[in-house]
Protein backbone atom coordinates (compact mmCIF):
# COMPACT_ATOMS: atom_id res chain seq x y z
CA UNK A 1 0.00 0.00 0.00
CA UNK A 2 1.63 3.30 -0.86
CA UNK A 3 2.05 5.47 2.08
CA UNK A 4 1.04 9.15 2.21
CA UNK A 5 1.47 12.91 3.47
CA UNK A 6 -0.34 16.20 3.86
CA UNK A 7 1.57 18.97 1.99
CA UNK A 8 0.25 22.28 0.70
CA UNK A 9 0.46 22.59 -3.10
CA UNK A 10 0.18 25.96 -5.17
CA UNK A 11 -2.94 25.65 -7.65
CA UNK A 12 -2.37 29.62 -8.86
CA UNK A 13 -2.51 32.99 -7.68
CA UNK A 14 -4.39 32.90 -3.75
CA UNK A 15 -5.09 29.31 -4.36
CA UNK A 16 -3.11 27.17 -2.28
CA UNK A 17 -4.57 23.82 -0.67
CA UNK A 18 -3.46 20.56 1.95
CA UNK A 19 -3.65 17.32 0.36
CA UNK A 20 -2.81 13.67 0.83
CA UNK A 21 0.30 12.87 -1.74
CA UNK A 22 2.24 10.00 -2.31
CA UNK A 23 5.14 9.81 0.39
CA UNK A 24 8.23 9.92 -1.99
CA UNK A 25 11.41 7.01 -1.46
CA UNK A 26 14.58 8.70 -1.84
CA UNK A 27 16.88 7.11 -4.52
CA UNK A 28 20.29 6.94 -5.54
CA UNK A 29 21.76 9.78 -3.44
CA UNK A 30 18.45 11.23 -2.70
CA UNK A 31 17.54 12.09 1.16
CA UNK A 32 14.16 11.95 2.97
CA UNK A 33 13.69 14.78 5.44
CA UNK A 34 10.93 14.75 8.24
CA UNK A 35 10.30 18.08 8.12
CA UNK A 36 9.82 19.69 12.27
CA UNK A 37 9.75 23.48 10.96
CA UNK A 38 9.19 25.78 8.26
CA UNK A 39 9.27 28.97 7.65
CA UNK A 40 7.24 31.52 5.42
CA UNK A 41 9.18 34.94 3.60
CA UNK A 42 8.59 37.80 1.48
CA UNK A 43 9.28 35.25 -1.25
CA UNK A 44 6.67 32.71 -0.82
CA UNK A 45 3.71 35.44 -0.12
CA UNK A 46 4.69 37.13 -3.62
CA UNK A 47 4.40 33.40 -5.17
CA UNK A 48 0.59 32.91 -3.39
CA UNK A 49 0.28 36.01 -4.40
CA UNK A 50 1.21 35.97 -8.66
CA UNK A 51 3.69 32.80 -8.88
CA UNK A 52 6.89 32.41 -9.49
CA UNK A 53 8.56 32.78 -12.86
CA UNK A 54 11.82 30.48 -11.64
CA UNK A 55 10.02 28.42 -8.90
CA UNK A 56 6.75 27.55 -10.31
CA UNK A 57 7.53 25.35 -13.36
CA UNK A 58 3.91 24.26 -13.12
CA UNK A 59 0.78 23.70 -11.24
CA UNK A 60 -0.21 22.58 -8.39
CA UNK A 61 3.18 23.20 -7.26
CA UNK A 62 4.63 22.17 -4.04
CA UNK A 63 5.44 25.27 -1.86
CA UNK A 64 8.03 26.63 0.42
CA UNK A 65 11.67 26.49 1.06
CA UNK A 66 12.89 27.26 4.42
CA UNK A 67 13.04 24.09 6.21
CA UNK A 68 15.11 21.88 8.93
CA UNK A 69 14.20 18.28 10.02
CA UNK A 70 15.27 14.94 11.06
CA UNK A 71 16.36 12.08 8.15
CA UNK A 72 13.90 9.90 8.32
CA UNK A 73 15.43 7.66 5.34
CA UNK A 74 18.50 8.10 2.47
CA UNK A 75 18.98 6.59 -0.85
CA UNK A 76 21.41 4.08 -1.68
CA UNK A 77 24.99 5.64 -2.13
CA UNK A 78 24.21 8.27 1.21
CA UNK A 79 27.39 7.95 3.45
CA UNK A 80 27.67 11.31 5.27
CA UNK A 81 24.10 11.27 6.40
CA UNK A 82 21.57 8.33 8.27
CA UNK A 83 18.14 8.33 9.73
CA UNK A 84 17.81 10.18 13.04
CA UNK A 85 20.32 13.37 11.73
CA UNK A 86 19.30 16.58 12.65
CA UNK A 87 19.44 18.94 9.33
CA UNK A 88 18.59 21.65 7.72
CA UNK A 89 18.92 21.85 3.52
CA UNK A 90 19.38 24.65 1.46
CA UNK A 91 16.80 24.81 -1.45
CA UNK A 92 18.98 24.92 -4.40
CA UNK A 93 22.90 23.39 -5.71
CA UNK A 94 24.42 25.00 -8.54
CA UNK A 95 26.07 22.50 -11.32
CA UNK A 96 29.56 23.18 -10.70
CA UNK A 97 30.18 22.64 -14.73
CA UNK A 98 28.57 25.69 -16.41
CA UNK A 99 29.99 28.70 -17.59
CA UNK A 100 28.71 30.57 -14.38
CA UNK A 101 30.31 28.44 -12.15
CA UNK A 102 33.30 27.88 -13.67
CA UNK A 103 33.62 31.61 -13.10
CA UNK A 104 32.45 31.21 -9.91
CA UNK A 105 29.12 32.61 -10.06
CA UNK A 106 27.11 29.53 -8.94
CA UNK A 107 24.16 31.42 -7.89
CA UNK A 108 23.61 32.36 -11.72
CA UNK A 109 24.17 28.62 -12.83
CA UNK A 110 22.83 27.72 -16.04
CA UNK A 111 21.52 24.41 -14.48
CA UNK A 112 20.54 25.75 -10.84
CA UNK A 113 18.51 23.12 -9.31
CA UNK A 114 15.58 24.30 -6.74
CA UNK A 115 13.75 22.55 -4.05
CA UNK A 116 10.54 23.57 -3.14
CA UNK A 117 8.03 21.75 -0.93
CA UNK A 118 8.65 22.63 3.12
CA UNK A 119 5.16 22.96 3.61
CA UNK A 120 4.76 19.21 4.04
CA UNK A 121 5.34 16.47 6.36
CA UNK A 122 8.27 15.30 4.45
CA UNK A 123 10.53 16.57 1.40
CA UNK A 124 12.50 14.99 -0.33
CA UNK A 125 16.37 16.36 -1.33
CA UNK A 126 17.71 15.41 -4.65
CA UNK A 127 21.20 14.20 -5.20
CA UNK A 128 23.04 17.09 -5.93
CA UNK A 129 21.04 19.20 -2.64
CA UNK A 130 22.11 16.13 -0.53
CA UNK A 131 25.44 16.02 -1.86
CA UNK A 132 26.51 19.75 -2.42
CA UNK A 133 23.84 21.95 0.15
CA UNK A 134 22.89 19.86 3.10
CA UNK A 135 24.50 19.94 6.35
CA UNK A 136 23.94 18.39 9.93
CA UNK A 137 22.76 21.06 13.17
CA UNK A 138 24.79 21.35 16.00
CA UNK A 139 22.81 19.70 19.15
CA UNK A 140 21.68 23.12 20.81
CA UNK A 141 20.82 25.09 17.86
CA UNK A 142 16.43 24.94 16.99
CA UNK A 143 14.78 23.29 14.25
CA UNK A 144 12.93 26.80 13.58
CA UNK A 145 16.20 28.82 13.97
CA UNK A 146 17.87 26.92 11.51
CA UNK A 147 15.53 27.19 8.89
CA UNK A 148 15.78 30.79 8.59
CA UNK A 149 19.71 29.96 7.43
CA UNK A 150 18.31 30.26 3.48
CA UNK A 151 17.36 33.52 3.53
CA UNK A 152 20.40 34.68 5.32
CA UNK A 153 22.48 33.14 3.26
CA UNK A 154 21.83 35.66 0.63
CA UNK A 155 22.50 38.32 2.39
CA UNK A 156 25.62 37.29 3.74
CA UNK A 157 26.64 36.85 0.09
CA UNK A 158 25.18 40.35 -0.84
CA UNK A 159 27.12 42.08 1.81
CA UNK A 160 30.32 40.62 0.19
CA UNK A 161 29.51 41.98 -2.63
CA UNK A 162 28.88 45.42 -1.24
CA UNK A 163 32.04 44.93 0.87
CA UNK A 164 30.35 46.57 3.91
CA UNK A 165 33.34 48.14 6.16
CA UNK A 166 33.33 48.85 9.84
CA UNK A 167 32.30 52.22 11.10
CA UNK A 168 29.92 53.10 7.95
CA UNK A 169 26.42 54.48 7.52
CA UNK A 170 23.94 51.58 6.55
CA UNK A 171 20.39 52.31 5.44
CA UNK A 172 18.18 49.79 5.09
CA UNK A 173 14.89 50.18 3.85
CA UNK A 174 12.28 48.04 4.61
CA UNK A 175 11.39 46.02 8.46
CA UNK A 176 10.50 42.98 6.97
CA UNK A 177 12.17 39.72 7.77
CA UNK A 178 14.56 40.44 5.23
CA UNK A 179 14.99 43.87 7.08
CA UNK A 180 15.33 42.99 10.25
CA UNK A 181 17.98 40.31 8.73
CA UNK A 182 19.80 42.88 7.01
CA UNK A 183 20.33 45.20 10.10
CA UNK A 184 21.51 42.41 12.01
CA UNK A 185 24.28 41.40 9.15
CA UNK A 186 25.36 44.98 8.99
CA UNK A 187 25.87 45.46 12.60
CA UNK A 188 27.98 42.21 12.97
CA UNK A 189 30.34 44.11 10.02
CA UNK A 190 30.76 46.97 12.22
CA UNK A 191 28.61 49.37 10.54
CA UNK A 192 25.54 51.88 11.93
CA UNK A 193 22.44 51.07 10.75
CA UNK A 194 18.98 53.15 10.15
CA UNK A 195 16.20 51.36 9.40
CA UNK A 196 13.49 53.23 7.01
CA UNK A 197 9.69 51.77 6.81
CA UNK A 198 6.15 52.29 7.08
CA UNK A 199 5.07 49.88 9.41
CA UNK A 200 6.02 50.87 13.25
CA UNK A 201 5.81 48.24 15.32
CA UNK A 202 8.24 45.81 12.79
CA UNK A 203 10.43 49.27 13.14
CA UNK A 204 10.07 48.79 16.50
CA UNK A 205 11.61 45.62 15.89
CA UNK A 206 14.69 46.60 14.16
CA UNK A 207 15.55 48.84 17.08
CA UNK A 208 15.24 45.77 18.99
CA UNK A 209 17.61 43.76 16.66
CA UNK A 210 20.64 46.70 16.48
CA UNK A 211 18.91 49.39 14.30
CA UNK A 212 20.65 52.57 15.60
CA UNK A 213 18.06 54.87 14.28
CA UNK A 214 14.90 54.57 12.73
CA UNK A 215 12.51 56.45 10.41
CA UNK A 216 9.04 55.84 9.60
CA UNK A 217 7.74 56.86 6.11
CA UNK A 218 4.07 57.37 7.33
CA UNK A 219 5.42 60.46 9.60
CA UNK A 220 7.14 62.42 6.59
CA UNK A 221 4.91 64.27 4.97
CA UNK A 222 6.86 65.21 1.67
CA UNK A 223 8.91 61.50 1.59
CA UNK A 224 10.64 62.50 -1.52
CA UNK A 225 12.28 65.48 0.14
CA UNK A 226 11.50 65.46 3.67
CA UNK A 227 12.96 62.15 4.13
CA UNK A 228 16.04 62.62 1.74
CA UNK A 229 16.58 65.22 5.00
CA UNK A 230 16.29 63.18 7.71
CA UNK A 231 18.02 60.27 6.20
CA UNK A 232 21.05 62.94 5.54
CA UNK A 233 21.20 63.81 8.80
CA UNK A 234 21.35 61.42 10.38
CA UNK A 235 23.89 59.84 8.33
CA UNK A 236 27.37 61.57 7.68
CA UNK A 237 25.42 64.91 8.61
CA UNK A 238 24.26 66.07 5.20
CA UNK A 239 26.26 63.75 3.19
CA UNK A 240 23.92 60.44 3.35
CA UNK A 241 24.83 57.29 4.13
CA UNK A 242 27.58 54.92 2.03
CA UNK A 243 25.70 52.29 1.63
CA UNK A 244 21.60 52.07 1.08
CA UNK A 245 20.02 48.47 0.77
CA UNK A 246 16.63 48.37 -0.93
CA UNK A 247 14.85 45.29 0.86
CA UNK A 248 10.93 46.42 0.38
CA UNK A 249 10.71 44.85 -3.42
CA UNK A 250 9.14 48.17 -5.32
CA UNK A 251 9.85 50.41 -8.19
CA UNK A 252 9.02 53.66 -5.81
CA UNK A 253 11.69 52.50 -3.26
CA UNK A 254 14.29 51.68 -5.69
CA UNK A 255 14.06 54.96 -6.84
CA UNK A 256 14.24 55.91 -3.61
CA UNK A 257 17.48 53.87 -2.71
CA UNK A 258 19.37 56.05 -5.30
CA UNK A 259 18.21 59.02 -4.13
CA UNK A 260 19.60 58.42 -0.17
CA UNK A 261 22.65 57.18 -1.02
CA UNK A 262 25.66 59.74 -0.67
CA UNK A 263 28.03 60.58 -3.80
CA UNK A 264 30.49 57.90 -4.20
CA UNK A 265 27.88 55.45 -2.44
CA UNK A 266 26.79 52.17 -3.30
CA UNK A 267 23.13 50.76 -3.45
CA UNK A 268 21.91 46.91 -3.43
CA UNK A 269 18.40 46.64 -5.30
CA UNK A 270 18.67 43.35 -3.21
CA UNK A 271 14.44 42.97 -2.71
CA UNK A 272 13.15 41.69 -5.73
CA UNK A 273 10.29 43.41 -7.89
CA UNK A 274 7.31 41.98 -9.81
CA UNK A 275 8.54 40.56 -13.22
CA UNK A 276 8.57 42.98 -16.25
CA UNK A 277 8.78 46.10 -13.95
CA UNK A 278 10.60 49.09 -14.72
CA UNK A 279 12.41 51.99 -13.09
CA UNK A 280 13.31 55.63 -13.46
CA UNK A 281 16.59 56.55 -12.64
CA UNK A 282 18.62 60.04 -12.61
CA UNK A 283 21.42 59.34 -15.06
CA UNK A 284 23.11 62.49 -14.20
CA UNK A 285 23.12 61.69 -10.80
CA UNK A 286 24.42 58.06 -11.31
CA UNK A 287 26.79 59.66 -14.04
CA UNK A 288 28.19 62.24 -11.95
CA UNK A 289 27.75 61.11 -8.47
CA UNK A 290 29.58 57.99 -9.27
CA UNK A 291 27.05 55.74 -7.49
CA UNK A 292 27.36 52.30 -7.59
CA UNK A 293 24.20 50.34 -8.40
CA UNK A 294 24.09 46.32 -8.56
CA UNK A 295 21.20 43.18 -8.14
CA UNK A 296 21.66 40.49 -5.62
CA UNK A 297 20.46 36.96 -6.60
CA UNK A 298 20.44 33.84 -4.39
CA UNK A 299 23.36 32.22 -2.68
CA UNK A 300 26.00 29.68 -2.80
CA UNK A 301 27.04 26.64 -1.04
CA UNK A 302 29.26 28.56 0.84
CA UNK A 303 27.49 30.99 1.90
CA UNK A 304 25.03 29.03 3.05
CA UNK A 305 27.41 27.20 5.88
CA UNK A 306 28.58 30.59 6.28
CA UNK A 307 24.62 32.07 7.46
CA UNK A 308 24.46 28.31 9.49
CA UNK A 309 27.32 29.29 11.32
CA UNK A 310 26.08 32.62 12.29
CA UNK A 311 23.12 31.38 13.35
CA UNK A 312 24.53 28.97 15.49
CA UNK A 313 26.67 31.42 17.45
CA UNK A 314 23.58 33.44 18.08
CA UNK A 315 25.45 36.23 15.97
CA UNK A 316 22.04 36.51 13.93
CA UNK A 317 18.68 36.85 16.40
CA UNK A 318 15.76 34.23 14.39
CA UNK A 319 13.26 34.72 17.26
CA UNK A 320 12.18 38.50 17.24
CA UNK A 321 11.51 37.33 13.13
CA UNK A 322 8.95 35.01 14.14
CA UNK A 323 5.42 36.43 14.67
CA UNK A 324 4.04 33.14 15.41
CA UNK A 325 3.25 29.74 15.25
CA UNK A 326 1.18 27.43 12.70
CA UNK A 327 0.29 23.68 11.96
CA UNK A 328 0.71 22.97 8.78
CA UNK A 329 -3.42 22.07 8.80
CA UNK A 330 -4.26 26.08 9.58
CA UNK A 331 -1.37 27.29 6.60
CA UNK A 332 -4.67 29.01 5.28
CA UNK A 333 -4.98 31.24 8.45
CA UNK A 334 -0.91 32.75 6.83
CA UNK A 335 -1.67 32.58 3.21
CA UNK A 336 -4.92 34.60 3.39
CA UNK A 337 -6.37 35.65 -0.32
CA UNK A 338 -7.05 39.80 -0.50
CA UNK A 339 -4.24 40.92 2.26
CA UNK A 340 -1.76 42.79 0.63
CA UNK A 341 0.48 42.78 4.05
CA UNK A 342 3.12 40.85 4.59
CA UNK A 343 3.51 39.65 7.75
CA UNK A 344 7.21 38.58 9.62
CA UNK A 345 8.11 34.78 9.67
CA UNK A 346 5.66 32.46 10.49
CA UNK A 347 6.58 29.05 11.73
CA UNK A 348 4.76 26.02 9.84
CA UNK A 349 4.90 22.89 11.66
CA UNK A 350 3.83 19.77 10.26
Amino acid sequence: MTMKMKAALWYGPGDIRIEEVSLPSPGPGEVLVKIEAALTCGTDFKTFRRGHAMLIKKTPSAFGHEMAGVIASTGKGVSSFKEGDRVVAANSAPCDRCFFCQKNQKNLCDNLEFLNGAFAEYLLVPARIAEKNLYHLPPTLSFRDAAATEPLASIVRCADQLNVKPGEKVCVIGSGSTGLLWVQMAKQLGAQVLCVARNLQKLETAKKVGADYILSTLQTKNVAKNLKEEVWDLTHKGYGPDVVIEAAGQPETWELATQLVRKGGRVSFYGGCKQGTTVTLDTHKLHYEELTLSGIFHHTPAYFKKALDLIAQSRIQIAPLIAGEKKLADIHQIFQKGVAETPLKFAVIP
